[in-house]
C-alpha cells in the first residue's frame, strides 16, 4: 500500500530525534506501530492516513525513553508545523492526527474509530517492553482479538522489521 508518509518525512523525523534511533521507542517501534494499525484499519474502518501519520508523529518528540508525559503534545505540534510540507490532510483529518498524538498516554479510549486504532496500533507494540497487551485497556475489538494480541506481541518480542517505509528507513 503506497501510503502518505515520504521519505523526506522519515529523514525529517530522524534528523530532529531527540532518542535513541534504534532504541525502544525508535524506528522499529514506529514502523511496528503503521503495520500494526494498517492491520487493525481493515478491520476497523479507521483513516489509514491517519493512522500512517500517527505512526510517524506519536513517539517524535519524546526526550528520553523513560516518563515524558508530555511527549504526544509535542509530536502533535510537531505534526502541525509540518503540515503542508511534508504531507497533507483535510482540517478533519489533522484535528484526528492532533488528537491521537496529543492524548495516547493520557486518554484510555476515545469515541472516534480511527483515535481508537491508533492507540490500539502503540498498546499492540508493548512487547518490545516484556508487557503483553491487556484486552481491557485496548479500544477496538479487532485489537482484542486474542490472535492479534500473539500475533503483534510475537512481532514486538521479536524485534520484526516491517517492509513499510520506516521499517525499509533500518536497513
Amino acid at each position: 500500500m503506497l501510503g502518505i508518509v515520504s521519505k523526506d518525512l522519515v529523514r525529517a523525523i530522524r534528523d530532529q530525534f531527540q532518542i535513541n534511533w534504534q532504541g525502544i521507542h525508535g524506528l522499529s517501534h514506529l514502523a511496528r506501530v503503521w503495520e500494526n494499525g494498517i492491520h487493525l484499519a481493515e478491520a476497523t474502518g479507521a483513516n489509514k492516513k491517519v493512522v500512517q501519520l500517527f505512526a510517524v508523529f506519536h513517539d517524535s518528540r519524546r526526550l528520553n525513553e523513560n516518563i515524558d508525559p508530555e511527549h504526544g503534545p509535542r509530536g502533535a505540534l510537531l505534526a502541525e508545523s509540518w503540515r503542508g510540507k511534508y504531507y497533507d490532510l483535510s482540517d478533519e483529518e489533522f484535528d484526528l492526527l492532533f488528537t491521537a498524538c496529543s492524548l495516547h498516554t493520557k486518554a484510555k479510549t476515545h469515541v472516534d474509530r480511527t483515535i481508537q486504532t491508533c492507540f490500539d496500533a502503540d498498546r499492540l507494540d508493548l512487547g518490545r517492553i516484556g508487557k503483553i497487551p491487556d484486552p481491557k485497556f485496548l479500544c477496538t475489538e479487532a485489537a482484542k482479538d486474542l490472535k492479534t494480541i500473539e500475533w503483534a506481541t510475537q512481532r514486538s518480542i521479536s524485534g520484526h522489521i516491517p517492509g513499510n517505509l520506516l521499517g525499509l528507513a533500518l536497513q
